[in-house]
């Protein structure tokens, strides 16, 4: 079993920044994919960020240039930095891990969501 916890959400003005945190725990010999998603109200949930194994990373286009997704490998996480903080980021924000579990004989792959972080913003 492996279980997400996040943290680093919260309210914040316009033009502000927040820096979202995504920490991995269970039997995971690797992660192959981590990914910032969120939800606003009445809306379906958007991928905002993404980075593979091979470092490869990809933006909404909404929030290019403003976030930054990065990670730590040897601590299973992985980070969401954001900068200049619209009202229209404002939402739920969860993130998403395809770890491989290797459960003797067993290996898996499956995806893995946090619980979700509130993140506001106002005008």
């Amino acid at each position: 079993q492996v279980h997400l916890v996040e943290s680093g959400g919260g309210l914040v003005q316009a033009g502000g920044s927040l820096r979202l945190s995504c920490l991995a725990s269970g039997r995971i010999s690797s992660i192959n994919y981590m990914g910032w998603y969120r939800q606003a109200p009445g809306k379906t949930r958007e991928l905002v960020a993404e980075i593979t194994s091979s470092g490869y990373t990809n933006y909404a286009d909404s929030v290019k240039g403003r976030f930054t997704i990065s990670r730590d490998i040897a601590k299973n996480a992985v980070y969401l930095q954001m900068n200049t903080l619209k009202p229209e980021d404002t939402g739920v924000y969860y993130c998403k891990m395809v770890p491989t579990v290797v459960t003797p004989p067993r290996v898996s792959e499956n995806d893995y969501w946090g619980q979700g972080t509130q993140v506001t913003v106002s005008a």
